[in-house]
Parts: structure tokens; sequence; C-alpha cells
């Protein structure tokens, strides 16, 4: 595995993915992208996986694209070449808008932690996950427009079920830097945290207690949710439960409870 991108996995099945560019506050690069879908697959594919907790090491979640990047446009074998991002390589997304979306697709619930700043695409890395835990003086922004571009990693896709229509151009349109609290009241974050990775370790290490099969199908249905109607959810709603309702992990959860002990998944 790259250096760019580290990942261990504790008993518990939590796993710990962190962006590995501090030097450049882990400004994101193709090879990155390459390592962080290479490590959400090998983590899908992990059975005994629970949850997973995404940060990045040094000063800074991620500053968003390196501007090195740039230098390549004009290659026309680079990635980020005129041209090349319509094409769907992963799915419906591209390769950019797979590397943050994927960690949506994820069986588990994935907790983002992030500190100093989360800014263009290393924001939308972060909207990739479940829930966002953000320290008091982090910052964020959709800052794309300053480089006379706009949002491209699957960011729109996230935005539109989080913010107002208008919120989403207040912040697209000016590419201006909201604080943790202003984060936290629009919807981009979840809350704040005074030690963010320590608080979503601790809030993955509670989770991976809980019931996989249950918190699968949340994750499930909270994404199904966010794409469809009132009569669909409301089926959706009775098919899961009925799939989960006197399964052995549910029986578990409540027997557990009733004899006053730790429930054993």
């Amino acid at each position: 595995m790259s250096d760019l991108v580290l990942c261990t996995i504790e008993p518990n099945g939590v796993a710990r993915v962190s962006l590995n560019r501090p030097d450049r506050m882990n400004a994101l690069t193709a090879e990155l992208f390459d390592d962080l879908i290479r490590v959400a697959l090998e983590l899908k594919a992990n059975p005994a996986l629970r949850v997973v907790v995404l940060h990045g090491e040094g000063r800074a979640f991620s500053a968003g694209l390196d501007l090195e990047n740039f230098k390549q446009m004009d290659n026309p074998d680079s990635r980020i070449a005129p041209g090349k991002l319509g094409a769907r390589t992963h799915g419906d997304c591209n390769f950019f808008q797979y590397a943050a979306l994927v960690w949506n697709d994820l069986h588990v619930p994935v907790i983002a932690a992030i500190h100093g700043v989360a800014f263009g695409g290393g924001l939308q890395l972060a909207l990739g996950a479940d829930m966002r835990l953000i320290a008091p003086d982090a910052k964020m922004s959709v800052m794309e427009v300053r480089w006379g571009l706009v949002p491209d990693m699957g960011g729109m896709w996230v935005l539109k079920n989080l913010l107002r229509t208008d919120q989403i151009a207040d912040l697209v349109f000016s590419g201006r830097v909201v604080t943790a609290p202003e984060a936290v009241h629009l919807g981009l974050a979840t809350r704040i945290a005074e030690d963010p990775l320590d608080d979503a370790m601790n809030m993955a290490n509670s989770l991976a207690n809980l019931s996989p099969n249950a918190l699968r199908e949340a994750k499930n249905l909270i994404n199904f949710t966010a794409r469809n109607d009132r009569s669909a959810i409301l089926q959706r709603e009775s098919d899961v439960q009925d799939e989960l309702i006197g399964g052995p992990d549910q029986r578990e959860a409540v027997n557990a409870y009733l004899e006053k002990r730790a429930p054993q998944f």
C-alpha cells in the first residue's frame, strides 16, 4: 500500500484511513485518488469491517486539489485533460467522483474527522462520509470557483441533500470560507468536536459493538431516503424491518439488554 493513504484496522473492525501528505496539507493528486479508491475497495471487500474513520495527517484534513495538477492539463494522457472527465469509469462516476463517493457506498458507517481545513476537493471527499466531526477552529470552503471551476467530485449530489438551493448557490458562487459553527449550522458538518479524531474513534468503537446487520441496513435506508419519494421510503422502511426483526442480531441485541451483558454479534 502506498504511503499516500494509510490504513489500519483494529481487532474490533474499526478502520482508520489517513490522508498522508502532511507537508502539502494533504492536497489531492491523481496518485492519492488511486490509493483512496484502492483502500476503499479493499475495505468494502472485508466482511469483518464495522466502521471507518477518515482523517488527514498533519495540520489539515485536506487543502483540496494540488495546484500542481493543473500543469498536466495540456498533457493528453492526463486524467484532468479537457474532455476526459465525462467518461464514466466507475459505474455512474468518473475517477475523481468515485474517490469521494465510494465511501458513501461502503456497507458500514464512515466518519470524517476534520481539523485545519477541508477546502474544495477536500470538502467533497469529507462529504462522501456519513458524518463529519469538525474541530472548533477548522474551516470549510466550496472553493472551486477560485480556480475557474465548479465542484466536480460528487459534491453537488451530496450538497442537494444537505443544504437549500440558495445556500448552495452562496457557497458555490462565492467560494467563501466558512467557520466550524457556520458549517454545522448549514449542514456541511455534523457537529463540533474539540478533538475530532479522538471523538470519531470513540464513536466508531461504540458503533462497532452494535449489530452490523442493523447498521448496514440503516445506512442503506438513509441513502435510499435521500433519493426517493414518500411512498418508496415508507415501503423500504417496512421491507428492511421485516428482514431484521426476529433475526439473530436483533434477538441478541434484546437478550443482551435483558441479561445485562454486552451483545455478541
